[in-house]
């Protein structure tokens, strides 16, 4: 059997999806209607109580949240595709700190400005607040700002190998740049590492 992925075209699915390409799993992808609001009926319920996407089905195994699916594909796969968590010990520490920046400093701007520009009016039906978009992607520019100086001495954001910090980065990295910022495009170092991981991605349509 293969793993099932039950998910929508948003963010997190499309880093589930990466990893298992990346490792080079078999999956079946389940397309879940969010639109029509089928990650609340009680059956999806059952599998993730928080009414969100994505989870996966290893054979019975049901597991929820994104970071904790990647990591868990990663480590069960590890003798195949790209090995994507370190085995020595500083790398693999190297590693967690680059995934901790991701989640302390860049994941927030991130967030928001995408909620703002790209969620909020095709999800929710509300107009973007401007004024908080740019407010979020000035935060976000000074942080990538130490990215560049960082990524100026590496290839990748935990050094010179793909890990899965660089993946985390992927869906909202990817998503401020449909907003029409410049984010990456204007810092040379970011941008050809986000070159690098974009190039693998696969893109769900439904």
């Amino acid at each position: 059997m293969v793993i099932k992925v039950y998910g929508a075209p948003t963010a997190w699915t499309q880093l589930v999806i990466c990893v298992l390409e990346e490792k080079k799993v078999p999956y079946d992808y389940i397309f879940v209607d969010i639109f029509n609001g089928e990650q609340k009926s009680p059956e999806f319920l059952e599998k993730q109580p928080f009414g969100q996407t994505p989870y996966i089905d290893d054979e019975g195994f049901i597991l929820y949240e994104s970071r904790a699916i990647a990591i868990y594909i990663a480590t069960k796969y590890v003798d195949q595709g790209t090995p994507l968590i370190p085995s020595d010990i500083k790398a693999q520490a190297l590693f967690h700190q680059a995934a901790s920046v991701e989640v302390s400093r860049f994941n927030g701007p991130a967030l928001a400005a995408a909620m703002e520009k790209l969620y909020n009016p095709v999800y929710n039906g509300l107009e973007c607040d401007q004024a908080v978009f740019e407010k979020n992607v000035a935060q976000l520019g000074l942080k990538l700002d130490v990215y560049e100086r960082v990524l100026a001495k590496q290839k990748y954001v935990a050094g010179d190998e793909l890990t899965l910090a660089d993946l985390y980065h992927l869906p909202y990295g990817r998503l401020v740049g449909i907003a029409g910022t410049d984010l990456m495009t204007s810092r040379p170092n970011v941008n050809r590492c986000a070159v690098r991981i974009l190039s693998g991605m696969v893109i769900l349509n439904n």
